[in-house]
């Protein structure tokens, strides 16, 4: 199981919103988490096991990541 602290989940989800959506989902799995992972260590200290779990976090996130950038490209009625 992975801990996140609070805040750095609230800048990931807005990183995630503030990426664009065609990026999120046309990167692979792999790239994705990486990418993401490295902005987030570029704007927050984290030490190793804050990284180990944000992968895991993001791992098991991704379906979620990818729904929100589809719905950003959707028209809103």
């Amino acid at each position: 199981m992975f801990s996140i602290h609070p805040v750095l989940m609230r800048q990931l989800w807005l990183l995630v919103e503030g990426t664009q959506a065609t990026l999120l989902l046309n990167l692979e799995d792999g790239p994705l988490v990486q990418r993401l992972t490295r902005q987030m260590q570029d704007s927050s200290i984290m030490d190793a096991d804050a990284r180990n779990a944000l992968d895991l976090y993001l791992e098991a996130k991704l379906p979620l990541i990818r729904d929100v950038a589809r719905s950003r490209l959707e028209p809103s009625f």
